[in-house]
């Protein structure tokens, strides 16, 4: 089956700065496709990329430039795998791949997936501010059951009490990203445990894991930037008890569940995530959130805008909106 495949960049403005660790974010490019199949059908797909490893729509498109005599004669998303390699790109193209095959009349994804589609309890994520703005933000959204506080080494006990006085009753994800060292770490954890944090997001450096051999950490510690693929588990094995699976660093749904597969097999509990990006972005995701413990796909809350007929977010709960065409 030959595939005619279209791409153009999209650039969703921030609803404000996005401030964590690594930096601020005011927009998220994106670059999207779509796969038409010789009968006229056509599957959509949406990639971010993974932007601290140097992944961007230009590079992007290049990669899908760059294997399109291939990809236009028609592949599977099992072949796709060994086309292209992790990352934004892929992701893009499997979503395109899963949409396409629901659209031609193949079972949809939940389905060919063994799963039962189901609303959501997302993570509502606070980006790094004032302490005063923390529990300003988090008064205005106390009524989320789960918030993800983002925090660097500049007093993040002091950032999650503010938060703390906004949302008395929500439940905690503190995600440092990677800027915390060791021994803060273990300096912060019982403190941030008495706080209601549930659960703390790679706030070591990738490279530092070996800190935490022997170390039972009163917060459950989940992988972030250290897992891309099934090969990287090794490394959180005994030191994390959670990954979080981002299907742009995996490189898509279909590899997504292969590695929640063999993550689960090794011990791990599964959170899945996102890297902002529209509902279109989200949508395989919500596959692989009903395997999840945690799940943070508030992206397009992030954002000033999403695309037509766009999930449905009310109080943290994402739903598919009714008799949607946005995917699958």
């Amino acid at each position: 089956m030959a595939l005619k495949i279209e791409l153009w960049t999209k650039t969703w403005p921030m609803s404000e700065p996005f401030v964590i660790a690594r930096g601020t974010q005011t927009e998220q490019p994106t670059l999207q496709v779509r796969l038409t199949a010789e009968d006229g059908v056509a599957g959509r797909g949406e990639g971010c990329g993974v932007p601290y490893a140097g992944e961007d729509p230009q590079t992007m498109s290049a990669q899908i430039h760059s294997v399109a005599g291939v990809l236009e004669k028609g592949i599977s998303r099992e072949q796709l795998i060994n086309i292209l390699p992790p990352g934004g790109a892929r992701c893009m193209m499997d979503s395109a791949l899963w949409d396409l095959e629901a659209k031609r009349g193949g079972a949809d994804p939940f389905t060919a997936s063994a799963l039962q589609p189901r609303p959501v309890t997302s993570a509502r994520t606070i980006g790094i501010r004032s302490l005063k703005a923390y529990e300003a933000t988090a008064h205005a959204l106390r009524d989320y059951p789960l918030l993800k506080i983002k925090v660097n080494a500049d007093d993040p006990i002091a950032a999650v009490e503010a938060v703390r006085r906004g949302a008395p009753r929500a439940r905690f994800i503190v995600d440092a990203n990677q800027s915390l060292s060791v021994a803060l770490l273990k300096e912060v954890t019982p403190r941030l445990k008495q706080l209601g944090v549930v659960l703390l997001e790679q706030p070591i450096a990738v490279g530092d894991e070996s800190g935490l051999d022997g170390y039972e950490s009163p917060v459950p510690l989940c992988a972030d930037e250290l897992i891309n693929d099934v090969s990287d588990l090794p490394r959180a094995r005994g030191r994390f008890q959670l990954i979080n699976i981002k299907l742009d660093k995996c490189g898509g749904l279909t590899a997504g569940m292969a590695l929640a597969d063999v993550a689960v097999a090794a011990g791990f509990r599964l959170m899945v995530g996102c890297m902002a990006g529209s509902s279109l972005s989200m949508a395989p995701a919500m596959v692989l959130a009903q395997r999840c413990d945690f799940a943070d796909l508030d992206g397009p809350l992030l954002q000033a805008e999403d695309c037509e007929q766009g999930f449905v977010y009310r109080n943290g709960v994402v739903r598919e909106p009714h008799n949607s065409k946005l995917w699958g």
